[in-house]
């Protein structure tokens, strides 16, 4: 038996007795007042000092959170906002006592005052056998909930400021995935890709089995058999512009041994509920070095990326009246994306791909967001991690999505081991990308960055999601 396994029948056992001890029930269907009573329960958790009570009552309230409607779901969580604020008498006092004298134990005090008594609840509802699974997908619905009330957005920071202590580097293990994973894992991979669709088990075969592929995800303790990210890796000899050359299922795969570039061409977010909790950066720092270690001879490592908002943003620069991007011959150019099979007419290609290229790298090196922020979600990824925009490639993906989302466009994004520090802190400290010298050519130098809008529905990873109904797992964060 493994450990996990032992460890959680003892506490199942545990809850068990305290069940019986407390004499609780399931919720009844059509209970007028269930939501006073989860009220209820959750004060007695609060106030509960038995370990075994303490289970039972934690499982007894998600057993019922489970079993309401999403009204119920979303009264509840008014009750979390309204009721297990902090304590505010006591954060007056403390309040007042620090300003009388500014001293560490007065500080502690006005910490300890200060917190959310619902940050203590969700700590108690923890210890429930899967206390952590279910508490993931409650706030898969507050995530939900907080987009129709802004008020929620406080409930929201409490379960985010624990789950980024819950689901730490420290406790997360690295795994890889192939053809031998069992089976229901493999299934959530299908589930879960967000960037480039697997349409089955053969599908999913040809990305696993191969000597020159490799899969890796990152597991947590309590959640053994449901992946937090996964990676997808193509082992090549060159830098691939088209994602086409690395799934076609006639492509002539190359003996691992032989390959010196890594290329990570999907990475996807599995949990809506720990959208806000970063993941990518370490996932790509760990796999590097495994893979350096496993494969001496590599020396490159590269993504071919998706460009999400690109085709939001060049619609609206296309609309505007005045455009810092594209002139007017660009956008006469650029009115050959609204005829419907633009892609598979040659001689609107050759007109539009040098006014695309041009206005893509725009995009990267000087559209912002209204915080000054680069605009693309998948750019501020792999820029903050220290990678360079390598390369702009035209028609990259033809897939419905891809050409919804950038018009068929993908990028380089090349993580040159020595330059990664250097490259972190130029865009962290000065905002400033760092690219090929052919895009930089692309954008006169005397140009300065364009204020916008952000894009809707298009996030940075440590915001998380979208993506297909099918799906259930976070997709801003696909690279």
């Amino acid at each position: 038996m493994s450990r996990t396994s032992f460890f959680s029948d003892m506490l199942q056992t545990i809850t068990d007795r305290g069940r019986r001890f407390l004499s609780l029930g399931p919720a009844r269907e059509g209970e007028a007042d269930a939501v006073d009573k989860m009220e209820a329960l959750c004060e007695t958790l609060l106030s509960s000092r038995g370990e075994a009570s303490g289970m039972a009552l934690a499982k007894n309230i998600l057993d019922r959170w489970q079993s309401f409607d999403p009204q119920q779901r979303r009264d509840f969580m008014m009750v979390l906002l309204s009721r297990f604020g902090p304590d505010s008498e006591r954060l007056e006092r403390a309040i007042d006592a620090y300003r009388a004298e500014p001293n560490p134990r007065a500080l502690l005090e006005l910490s300890v005052a200060a917190e959310p008594r619902r940050q203590e609840l969700i700590r108690r509802l923890n210890l429930a056998p899967n206390g952590i699974a279910t508490l993931v997908r409650m706030r898969e619905d507050l995530i939900k909930l907080k987009a129709q009330n802004p008020d929620l957005t406080a409930v929201d920071a409490d379960f985010a400021h624990l789950f980024g202590s819950w689901f730490n580097r420290g406790f997360l293990v690295l795994r890889p995935i192939n053809w031998s994973t069992p089976a229901n894992i493999l299934e959530k991979i299908i589930r879960y890709e967000a960037v480039h669709h697997i349409g089955g088990w053969e599908e999913l075969r040809l990305r696993l089995a191969p000597e020159d592929r490799r899969c890796f995800a990152f597991f947590h303790p309590q959640l053994v058999d449901d992946p937090l990210i996964f990676v997808e890796v193509a082992l090549t000899r060159e830098m691939p512009s088209n994602i086409a050359d690395l799934l076609t299922e006639d492509r002539a795969p190359i003996r691992a041994a032989d390959a010196t570039m890594a290329v990570f061409y999907s990475i996807s977010n599995c949990q809506e509920g720990l959208r806000g909790i970063s993941f990518g950066n370490f996932l790509i720092k760990q796999v590097v070095e495994d893979l350096r270690r496993e494969f001496p001879r590599l020396d490159s490592f590269a993504t071919l990326s998706p460009v999400p908002g690109f085709a939001e943003w060049l619609s609206r620069e296309r609309r505007a009246e005045v455009s810092d991007a594209l002139s007017a011959a660009d956008r006469s150019k650029l009115a050959a994306l609204d005829e419907p099979e633009w892609a598979d007419q040659p001689e609107l290609l050759a007109s539009i791909q040098p006014t695309m290229t041009a206005a893509a790298a725009w995009y990267f090196l000087r559209a912002r967001d209204c915080n000054g922020k680069v605009v693309d979600p998948v750019a501020r990824f792999h820029l903050g991690n220290g990678a360079r925009l390598e390369r702009i490639n035209f028609l990259a993906d033809r897939s419905a999505r891809a050409m919804r989302q950038a018009h068929g466009l993908m990028v380089n994004y090349l993580y040159k081991l020595d330059d990664i520090e250097t490259n972190h802190e130029t865009f962290a400290t000065r905002g400033q990308v760092v690219a090929a010298p052919a895009i930089r050519r692309l954008v006169p130098a005397h140009k300065g960055p364009r204020s916008l809008v952000p894009v809707p529905g298009v996030l940075p990873p440590d915001v998380q999601s979208g993506g297909a109904a099918k799906k259930r797992g976070s997709k801003e964060f696909t690279s």
